[in-house]
């Protein structure tokens, strides 16, 4: 598989978030090193603060967010980049009048994700 419509992968809930669903677009059953994977946060949605053992790559694509990496707190939006360290506790709070979406670009590979304690 070369190309596809994005509209025919299915989307997913993230049960860890709130509103926020997740749609892989390339996976590691077609591309042996990288996953893209597209997030789609509702107005008001998005995932608590949490670790991964794999670094994320992002782009905003539409909407407006408040994302915490570490220790400092960034608010983003359309055509901003965003990188993640792996083991970096981060979390995402979907602001304004219109989703917050953006793709990411991971390691396939094993990932473990924890939530943190606030």
């Amino acid at each position: 598989m070369s190309v596809r419509a994005s509209e025919s992968i299915p989307t997913e809930e993230v049960k860890a978030g709130s509103g926020t669903r997740r749609q892989v677009l390339i996976g590691s059953d077609v591309g042996p090193n990288f996953a893209l994977r597209r997030f789609i946060m509702e107005p008001g949605g998005g995932m608590p603060l949490h670790t991964n053992e794999v670094e994320h790559e992002q782009y905003v694509l539409r909407g407006q967010a408040r994302v915490r990496i570490g220790g400092e707190e960034h608010r983003v939006k359309a055509g901003d980049v965003v990188y993640i360290p792996g083991g970096t506790p981060h979390s995402y709070n979907a602001e304004g009048d219109e989703p917050f979406e953006f793709l990411c670009v991971v390691p396939n590979g094993p990932d473990r994700i924890e939530l943190v304690d606030c």
